[in-house]
């Protein structure tokens, strides 16, 4: 299987070099050339083995020039329980009325990113071998707020790597900025910005596709590569737990094998609910996929209208990782929905670049409907979600689950649909105990960040994950603050380039 570029459908690489390069040197995003199948034999032989052994078989499909030996190296040393706090990896939890929420968060950084930056370093530093590349990899990445650390953290003295993270100063949870400002590496950069997630996420994407940029690292033996879910290599991972998934609740007796489940995903960049939709054309029986969005609502007003329009208001929120007005996977799908339009895909982002703005023909937005629904809350119904989730259920969610719960309700309510569902859950509520303390108990505390986990613990009956827990006597090594407009000279220096 070979992939492609979605601005120029005749470029073709192979998996490992899609995965090194990151993105393609036209800017454009790689995507397999065919989408594999799996059959309902294969499904049902899934529900025998654990997290590893599935991700081997989708891997498998997809990374074709992998041999089974790399594969299998990969995900064994990613998918354990020196990585995991779980042994099943994404916990599944116990039905409530009609869904299944799907915890995404019990790796080392408590949040659904581990699921796949975990692996990506194994993939990466395996296709850099295939490839017979010697350069050192520089990986960039745009993060608002969980991306940052989950790759920090897999890619943490990686050998013949560095990694720069870039997030916005006001736009993450206080958290999550001590979680990336305390990495610890030998090979970690981390540095603030002031603006939003799109600044840095344009930031870096400019600095990727700057030719002369890539010919200063070619000569100093260094080259880009990225840990976005703009590589195909962080999208592949994603694909498994909705597999797994599918899998598992059959095997839990949720489903029968062959029975149809909806989708609900929290996002802003579209990757995550992106690998649902490759899960649903692979074969696996999933029927609606509820993309479910905070006031930032880019993706629902989209799904809606066929117009995709940043020019609005940007709103910091409680759900600070789907503060995002550009979704750069949207890209991929509309790809596959124009048959693999590379001038029609190269028009709409074009217009997005200068115009902030493009809107898609009636058969695609016919399309897009048939198989996405998009819903949105404010962070006064997220609050209120938690609160009433819990009081029902005993269940404690984390601000972005909320809005996917709120979401899921919504278009229950709206239409009826009872066909059993599956939540994605995107990070643990001690990433955001400020948020989910005053949801739950409707006061804003006044007290340290350490001093709300303690109390959450107490309030949700939830156990403190210890990576959090070990933040409080870890010293601080990163506080820079820059301007969007100084990116690229700020890598060049921390590069010794200049």
């Amino acid at each position: 299987m070979y992939y492609q570029s979605t601005r120029d459908s005749s470029l073709k690489v192979t998996s490992a070099q899609a995965i090194a390069q990151g993105i393609s040197s036209d800017g454009g995003l790689f995507i397999p050339s065919e989408i594999p199948q799996i059959s309902m034999d294969e499904l049902k032989a899934l529900a025998d083995m654990n997290y590893a052994e599935r991700a081997n078989v989708i891997f498998g499909k997809f990374l074709t020039d992998f041999t089974p030996e790399e594969i299998n190296y990969c995900t064994s040393h990613a998918y354990s329980t020196k990585n995991f706090e779980t042994a099943n990896i994404a916990e599944l939890t116990q039905a409530f009325d009609d869904a299944n929420i799907l915890e995404l968060w019990h790796g080392p950084t408590c949040a659904f990113k581990d699921m796949a930056l975990q692996i990506l370093p194994y993939l990466l530093t395996t296709s850099l071998k295939k490839n017979g590349e010697d350069k050192k990899v520089v990986i960039l990445v745009a993060t608002s707020g969980d991306t940052g650390k989950a790759a920090l953290e897999g890619f943490k003295d990686v050998p013949g790597t560095e990694i720069m993270v870039f997030y916005p100063d006001q736009g993450v949870s206080s958290m999550q900025k001590r979680q990336m400002a305390t990495q610890e590496g030998g090979n970690v950069n981390v540095c603030a910005l002031e603006g939003n997630f799109d600044d840095c996420q344009n930031g870096v994407k400019k600095i990727f596709t700057d030719q002369s940029v890539k010919e200063q690292l070619a000569k100093a033996g260094k080259m880009f590569s990225s840990a976005n879910s703009i590589n195909w290599g962080r999208l592949a991972p994603q694909i498994v737990y909705y597999v797994s998934a599918y899998a598992e609740m059959a095997k839990r007796g949720e489903i029968q094998f062959g029975d149809m489940i909806n989708v609900v995903v929290p996002t802003g960049n579209f990757g995550n609910i992106l690998a649902a939709y490759y899960a649903k054309n692979m074969g696996v029986p999933i029927g609606k996929l509820i993309c479910a969005s905070n006031i930032n609502k880019v993706l629902t007003d989209f799904i809606a209208t066929g117009i995709y329009d940043r020019n609005r208001d940007f709103y910091a929120t409680c759900s600070p990782s789907m503060d995002i007005l550009i979704s750069s996977n949207l890209e991929r799908l509309l790809y596959l929905l124009t048959g693999g339009d590379d001038a029609q895909i190269r028009d709409w982002f074009g217009k997005l670049a200068s115009e902030g703005k493009y809107e898609v023909t009636d058969e695609i937005k016919a399309k897009l409907q048939a198989d996405f629904i998009g819903g949105f809350c404010d962070d006064a119904d997220t609050k209120k979600t938690i609160h009433d989730f819990k009081e029902k259920y005993q269940y404690t969610c984390d601000t972005h689950t909320a809005v996917a719960v709120k979401v899921y309700l919504d278009y229950l309510s709206k239409t009826g649909d009872h066909t059993r569902t599956l939540i994605a859950s995107t990070a643990s509520p001690y990433k955001f105990s400020a948020s989910v303390l005053e949801a739950i108990e409707g006061t804003v505390s006044d007290v340290d960040e350490y001093a709300q986990v303690a109390h959450l613990a107490e309030v949700s009956g939830l156990p403190v994950p210890q990576s959090l827990a070990d933040l409080k006597d870890k010293a601080v090594r990163f506080s820079e603050v820059i301007q969007k407009e100084d990116m690229e000279n700020y890598v060049l220096k921390k590069l010794d380039i200049i």
